[in-house]
């Protein structure tokens, strides 16, 4: 089922530790109107990027959100995957992590959070909030970007 024109239902709740672990990760209806305002989202991302989103983690149930916490308890404890207002995504074609949030804090993309993963990958999320928070996090916890 595509959610929009570059991006499945598969693409954002396959989760190999969820198979792995028999986890259920099919979003309820309301998660699902979720998912299709961010696969909407990442459309923007892809558009400004001109380049193919990876996406590695989209929409995490409860249970999988616990089998994959990994976050020490000083940090915050919501998120945005639960509600499915996030991804985690890298775009090879464009450039690295940075130079993706470099981008897109530029692009006029409306988002709740950009942040760049252990110089690794990129989280967006797109939270009702929409606070244009733009952090980097390291082994350290959460940062500023800049």
């Amino acid at each position: 089922m595509h959610l929009s024109s570059h991006f499945t239902l598969q693409e954002l709740t396959t989760s190999q530790i969820a198979r792995r672990n028999g986890i259920d990760n099919t979003p309820t209806p309301e998660i699902l109107l979720h998912l299709k305002r961010t696969a909407l989202g990442l459309e923007a991302v892809r558009i400004r990027l001109g380049a193919p989103v990876i996406v590695s983690s989209g929409y995490r149930c409860q249970a999988l959100e616990r089998a994959l916490k990994r976050k020490p308890p000083t940090w915050t404890s919501a998120s945005a995957h639960t509600d499915g207002d996030a991804a985690d995504f890298i775009c090879p074609g464009f450039g690295s992590p940075s130079t993706v949030v470099s981008a897109l804090m530029e692009a006029g993309i409306a988002f709740d959070q950009l942040i760049q993963e252990y110089g690794e990958w990129v989280h967006i999320s797109f939270a009702p909030r929409m606070r244009g928070q733009v952090l980097r996090i390291d082994e350290q916890g959460p940062h500023p970007f800049f």
